[in-house]
Parts: C-alpha cells; sequence; structure tokens
C-alpha cells in the first residue's frame, strides 16, 4: 500500500520554525515530482513549494526565501524547512506526489498524505 505520512506539524510563535518530513512508503518515489500545500480555515488549498526527481526545487512567492523543500532519496522522504513563520502560514499542510510535475501543479497529484496542522501564534 502507498502511502504519505506527514509529521512535525505543531504550535509555534511567529518568528519561529518548524521542519515538516513525509515520508513515503509502498514504492520508490524517486522518479515522482514531490510537493507541499497548504489549506488555511476557510481559504482553497494552495501550493507551497516543489521539488523535481531531480532535487531541483520551486517555491511560492509567499514562502521564497523563508522555506526550504529537500528529499532524501534513501529515506524516500522530501522535508519542508520553515523559518521566519507568519501567522498567515497557519495551515494544514499536505504533501503530494506524481510523475508529472503539471499534475502536481495542478492539484492533481496521484498520492496524497492525510496533513499535518501548523498554527503560527502571533
Amino acid at each position: 500500500q502507498v502511502q504519505l505520512v506527514e509529521s512535525g506539524g505543531g504550535l509555534v510563535q511567529a518568528g519561529g520554525s518548524l521542519r515538516l518530513s513525509c515520508a513515503a512508503s509502498g514504492r520508490s518515489f524517486s522518479s515522482y515530482a514531490m510537493g507541499w500545500f497548504r489549506q488555511a480555515p476557510g481559504k482553497e488549498r494552495e501550493f507551497v513549494a516543489y521539488i523535481r526527481s531531480n532535487g531541483s526545487p520551486y517555491y511560492a512567492d509567499s514562502v521564497k526565501g523563508r522555506f526550504f523543500i529537500s528529499r532524501d532519496y534513501a529515506k524516500n522522504t522530501v522535508y519542508l524547512q520553515m523559518n521566519s513563520l507568519k501567522p498567515e502560514d497557519t495551515a494544514v499542510y499536505y504533501c503530494a506526489a506524481d510523475v508529472s510535475l503539471v499534475k502536481l501543479r495542478a492539484h492533481l497529484g496521484e498520492y496524497w498524505g492525510q496533513g499535518t496542522q501548523v498554527t503560527v501564534s502571533s
């Protein structure tokens, strides 16, 4: 059974940092693009960052320079290092994966995790 399991969320003060992890199991994701998305209460889910199968990253403007995505091929895991957190970063963060970067960016990833809550207090 293929699964993506996020962890690392929690409550942090503004200006703080968190590192999210997305552990994949059931198959190798080395050839997949993997991404992070988030959904705040009452808002639509939005793209945060993705990392290509070759390791090159891309970020939404809202997190550029503060968030950093990386992946460990041996551990089949993708990370999201979040620094200088703001209250507007509060959301449920989801990990997703797809062989197609186009589909991933369109929120049509083949695999999705269950999400992890990040709450940033002011």
